[in-house]
């Protein structure tokens, strides 16, 4: 008998939302000035430049509606500022997810967005996390769990849909593995619930990571503040250009090898496509391997024996070991108990072993700052350094 009370009470929850506040269809009606689409009864004001990301854009309309789009997947959010209805149409073709300004109760399963909604003061604006509370890294994440700010309403495939539900979820923010589970979006969607999925990483440039603190920032209406913070991540990268002497070649195109111990004794590296490598290249260094693996993919990384990693990066000039996974090691002894073949490495012998913070992969606000800890490993260490750290 309680089960049934308990289903009932989730699908009149489910009624009341879908015909109070769901997420009618939009009809796109023509191409806007400046390439942007047309909406029936939208007018077309201006798009947001972007200088790196390619994986989203930003539209304004008269009205203060925004529209976001992430253009992997052709998904729309109209963003209808406070006290305004959404000029909608029943009847109308292509659907536009809708979100009301204040903008809160949203669901963030993407933890790498939880750096950006931090960094806006927009903290609040988020309920339920896919995190559980040791999971994050992020000091305010923990802290909003510890206070019952912020609830654990479960991982990408296995939500807590009474609990989003029930607390009024407006927006579900989901990470690229929503791919395998795409019956949790649609389950989500049937409640009411607009889903988009966060595609910072797929963009080539790292800095384009970085400039999706301008989608969050046209969600949450604090455009200024993601510019002003993009524009402190552009800074540093300019820094490190400028201090490029071509004087002295000799400091440039220093190889590095960006790696991780699997539990299984296999090497975990980088695709030569990924935007590590990339990030080494605008540091002023050279990554270690040229043409591994298939941009096509789109994957980040590449696992190869012991063996192969010794014969393609031995001579590499720096070695940087990720701690993403294990949390890292403290020590050169640590890491050659994980790998005795990197004793014979030439980084090891020359004393240029590093090794990433393990908060590193929650601070997505991190790249540039990055950018300039490679740079100054590369000039032998001189400076203070974020997330690298050196191993003795």
């Amino acid at each position: 008998m309680k089960g049934r009370i308990k289903t009932f009470l989730l699908c009149l929850l489910v009624l009341l939302r879908v015909c109070g506040c769901g997420s009618p269809a939009m009809e796109v009606q023509s191409e806007a000035a400046g390439g942007a689409p047309g909406y029936e009864g939208l007018v077309y004001e201006r798009s947001l430049e972007l200088q790196y990301a390619r994986n989203f854009t930003v539209d304004y309309y008269e009205g203060g509606y925004t529209m976001l789009t992430t253009t992997m997947d052709g998904t729309r959010l109209l963003v209808v500022p406070e006290g305004k209805k959404s000029p909608v149409r029943e009847d109308g073709g292509e659907k536009v997810k809708v979100l009301y300004r204040p903008a809160r109760d949203i669901y963030l399963v993407a933890s790498s967005a939880m750096d950006m909604f931090c960094a806006l003061d927009g903290i609040d604006a988020i309920t339920f996390s896919g995190q559980r509370e040791d999971g994050w890294y992020i000091e305010a994440a923990r802290e909003a769990m510890q206070n019952g700010e912020l609830l654990y309403a479960g991982k990408y495939n296995k939500p807590d849909y009474e609990l989003i539900v029930s607390g009024h979820c407006t927006l579900a923010i989901e990470n690229r593995m929503i791919s395998h589970a795409p019956e949790v979006a649609e389950k989500l969607e049937s409640f009411g619930i607009p889903v988009v999925t966060e595609y910072s990483s797929y963009e080539e440039h790292p800095l384009g990571r970085v400039e999706w603190i301008k989608f969050y920032g046209a969600l949450l209406g604090k455009e200024e503040e993601a510019e002003n913070i993009f524009k402190e991540q552009t800074a540093i990268l300019d820094e490190v250009a400028a201090a490029g002497d071509p004087s002295m070649p000799e400091e440039a195109g220093k190889t590095v090898a960006f790696f991780f111990v699997t539990s299984g004794g296999m090497i975990q590296v980088r695709q030569s496509s990924d935007y590590v490598p990339k990030m080494i290249e605008l540091a002023g260094g050279a990554y270690i391997f040229e043409n591994l693996g298939d941009a096509q993919t789109k994957r980040s990384t590449v696992n190869m024996q012991a063996e192969e990693f010794y014969a393609g990066a031995k001579d590499a000039d720096f070695l940087i070991y990720n701690s993403a996974i294990d949390g890292g090691v403290s020590d050169i002894g640590e890491l050659l108990d994980k790998c005795p073949l990197l004793a014979d490495f030439k980084a090891v012998h020359n004393g240029n072993v590093w090794c990433t913070t393990n908060d590193l992969y929650q601070q997505s606000l991190s790249i540039g700052y990055l950018i300039g800890d490679i740079h100054t490993m590369l000039q032998e260490g001189k400076g203070q350094m974020r997330y690298l750290y050196h191993l003795d």
